[in-house]
């Protein structure tokens, strides 16, 4: 199943709260918000991954090791993303490529949870809570893509 018929349901659904969410009606600028807040969310969890990767490795009951090694990931992954917000038109295949590896992050995050992970407590509010917020951004950046194309 492609990711283009997984999310093509949303865009008539998010096509109001789209425009409100992003506070404009152009799909371009929609779409350069919603990359923004995912670079900023994504590189900011990642930042705080790799600097505290022991103590909140601790706290979510998860290996310090990956953590570091997500949050180093996450910190590039979240530059590159805020590489394509900065440009006056993201390339379409390489936001296609974002919204993918989100759609990727969101469900293997729930599978790590399910099959993987021991996590403590925490750990098992907040691996799904960043998967859910993750998979939102997919889904919003698919429906303002969509937007940009129609």
């Amino acid at each position: 199943m492609s990711t283009s018929s997984v999310f093509s349901g949303f865009s008539g659904f998010f096509a109001s709260p789209l425009t409100a969410l992003a506070r404009t009606n152009d799909p371009k600028t929609m779409l350069r918000r919603f990359l923004a807040l995912d670079a900023v969310v994504t590189a900011g969890n990642g930042l705080a991954y790799a600097a505290a990767s022991g103590p909140l490795g601790r706290f979510l009951g998860v290996d310090a090791g990956l953590l570091l090694g997500l949050g180093v990931f996450l910190a590039l992954f979240g530059a590159g993303v805020g590489y394509l917000a900065s440009r006056k038109s993201p390339p379409t295949l390489a936001v296609r490529g974002v919204i993918e590896a989100n759609a990727v992050w969101a469900v293997l995050s729930v599978v790590a949870v399910v099959a993987w992970f021991s996590p403590s407590t925490a750990g098992a509010v907040w691996i799904p809570l960043q998967a859910v917020v993750v998979g939102g951004f997919a889904a919003l950046q698919y429906a303002a893509l969509r937007a940009l194309r129609d």
